[in-house]
Order: C-alpha cells, then sequence, then structure tokens
C-alpha cells in the first residue's frame, strides 16, 4: 500500500523544526521548492496498490534520496549514512523534524528500483530534467555516446565462481534441511590455495590439477543436491540450478559467458585502453545536450 507524507504534521514541542535553523537560500531547498512532488506521487501512485499490505515508504522521501544518491555520487549504504547527519538532505526528502536514524534499510532502493521499472526511473530522469526549464532544453542538437557501466563484481576466474557454486549448494541445503555427502570445506579452502599462480612454471601442473578438482567438486555438490531435493524445491531453485550447470558447462570461448553468480547478465567488455583492458559490466547509452550539457536521456542495453 502506498505510504503518504503527512501534509500538516503535528510540530514536536520538544524538537526545532528544521526549517527554522537552515539557509533556506541554500541549492537543496531551492531545488525541493521547484519540484511538484504531489505530482511526482500521482504519477508514481499507479505502481503502488492502493488499499491493501503495509504502507510504503513516501514516494517523496525514498525518490528524495534516489536523486541525492546521484547528485553525490554514494553508494546505497553511504547515503543513508550522510543522510541521517545532513539537516539539508532530510529536509530537501520531507523531513519536519531532525532524524537521527536511517530512513529506511539500503536494501529498500534496490527493492524501489526493480518495482518502478525503466518506466518509473524515466519519470525521475524527467524530474530532474525539468529543473533546469524549457529554455536550457530545447536544443536542436544532441549528443549521443556509449559506455560501459561497470557492475560490482570482482575480477571473474572460473575456479572462484566454481567456489561459489559449493558455497550456495551449502547454503541451499542447510535451508532446506537437506544433507549433503561431503560439505569440502577444508579442501576447496586448500585447493583455492593450490590454484593460484599457474602461470609459474613451477607451479603450473599442480595449480592446473587443483583447478579441474575444484569444478568436480562443484559439479559433484549440485548433482547430490538435485538427487536429495524434491519436485517443489527443484522448481524453487530451478533458475539457481540452471545457472549453476550453465557456468559448470561454459567454455573460455563461448559467447554471452556467465561471470557473476548474482549478476548473471555482466558481460566482457572490450575498449581498447591500454590500462584496463577489459571492463565487466553492461553498455550504456547516454544523451546530453551540445550547449548546456543536460542529460537528457539514458539507457542501459543488457546485450
Amino acid at each position: 500500500m502506498l505510504g503518504k507524507t503527512d501534509k500538516n504534521p503535528q510540530l514536536n514541542m520538544y524538537q526545532v523544526p528544521l526549517i527554522q535553523f537552515i539557509d533556506k537560500s541554500h541549492e537543496l531547498c531551492q531545488a525541493a521548492e521547484q519540484i511538484d512532488w504531489d505530482e511526482l506521487e500521482r504519477d508514481l501512485t499507479d505502481y503502488y496498490c492502493v488499499d491493501n499490505g503495509r504502507p510504503s515508504i513516501p514516494i517523496r522521501k525514498i525518490v528524495g534520496v534516489i536523486l541525492l544518491k546521484r547528485a553525490y555520487n554514494e553508494s546505497d549504504e553511504s547515503v543513508v549514512d550522510r543522510w541521517k547527519e545532513n539537516p539539508y538532505w532530510q529536509h530537501f526528502c520531507g523531513e519536519i523534524n531532525f532524524q537521527h536514524e536511517w530512513p529506511f534499510d539500503p536494501t529498500e532502493l534496490v527493492k524501489f528500483r526493480k518495482r518502478m521499472g525503466d518506466q518509473g526511473m524515466e519519470r525521475i530522469l524527467k524530474l530532474t530534467i525539468d529543473l533546469f526549464g524549457e529554455k536550457e532544453i530545447q536544443e536542436k542538437c544532441v549528443l549521443v555516446d556509449s559506455t560501459v557501466q561497470e557492475k560490482n563484481i570482482t575480477f571473474p576466474t572460473d575456479a572462484k565462481l566454481q567456489k561459489k557454486i559449493v558455497e550456495k549448494c551449502r547454503d541451499i541445503a542447510a535451508k532446506e534441511g537437506i544433507v549433503l555427502r561431503q560439505s569440502y570445506k577444508r579442501t576447496l579452502k586448500q585447493l583455492m590455495i593450490d590454484q593460484r599462480f599457474r602461470d609459474h612454471p613451477k607451479r603450473r601442473k599442480n595449480a592446473n590439477a587443483a583447478a579441474r578438482k575444484i569444478k568436480t567438486i562443484a559439479g559433484r555438490m549440485v548433482r547430490d543436491l538435485e538427487r536429495k531435493m524434491t519436485e517443489t524445491q527443484r522448481q524453487n531453485y530451478e533458475h539457481e540450478l540452471q545457472l549453476f550447470h550453465r557456468v559448470l558447462t561454459q567454455q573460455r570461448k563461448d559467447t554471452n559467458k556467465v561471470y557473476s553468480l548474482h549478476e548473471p547478465d555482466v558481460r566482457c567488455i572490450t575498449k581498447g585502453k591500454e590500462a584496463k583492458k577489459y571492463e565487466f559490466g553492461n553498455k550504456a547509452s547516454l544523451v546530453k545536450t551540445m550547449k548546456s550539457g543536460i542529460i537528457v536521456g539514458a539507457l542501459q542495453i543488457p546485450k
């Protein structure tokens, strides 16, 4: 259910309202007055159930945090940490009195982006464009360019992915109450040490053998888990199991390889940079005005 922002809140006699000790000429105060929050709430209401479920986070608060995150280049975790210590950020998000706690858990930002989808996030992008005025936006020429939007993953290796498969199989088995034949905890730890430095002539043979053993253990764990699962459990974890098999069967020169289990859509992109030959992410296209430099379009290309 959609959570509402109180338009006429009851003031607390033991707290000083934010508006009484902040500078009203601050850029965030001026931006908050220019944004039509009521219109934004009406546009995004369709993404919520009207009369069912727990009230959600007010749209102004969570959209305001997203805008601050992008404006100040913060992560989901750091933006809520800075929010609780900055009165201007809290005023921008519609708070009346100073808050000493997070506005919400950082994972709510992930859930909100998934709820909005492409169309909802385009509406929020339009909100930032409207702040500049029609004269600055309406230009005859725009610049279009593409770049790599890197994902938050470590440098991928086959052994690392296979190790994560073993760990995820253990987690699924513990969650579903399945007793696996063997956990391989100590064995896997030693094999990950042995498979390092494969380019060294004296270590190449043992390292390659350790890498093959890790793949064998990963396949063995997946098969053991599948055998002991019920039909309902297989259906619940069908996506994860298919991803495990895809990682274990992929070859070095295959196209559309999996480089991360939590970000399976990541692609390896070569841009010809001398210092960084490969980047792992997705292709992103940006459109900005030629003179004013305002970004008026952004699109992530999955493949």
